[in-house]
């Protein structure tokens, strides 16, 4: 797992009931020239290294760790 990787779900992990926008995301984990994609990105990534239904997307928020 990257270091990005590795912080995202960390930040996911530390807080399991929140939900976090793409641009919460971006503001902690990932500097501040990347673009919203990147987090769609990443967490495509971790779903392919984890189980795929670790992170929940939730339409029209964003994402958070496990089911609603």
């Amino acid at each position: 797992m990257t270091v990005r990787e590795s912080a995202l779900l960390r930040l996911l992990a530390e807080n399991p009931l929140r939900t976090f926008s793409r641009r919460a995301i971006l503001h902690e984990v990932f500097e501040s020239d990347e673009q919203p994609g990147t987090v769609d990105t990443y967490v495509h990534y971790l779903r392919r290294k984890t189980d795929k239904d670790l992170i929940t997307t939730v339409r029209g928020e964003g994402y958070r760790l496990g089911e609603l």
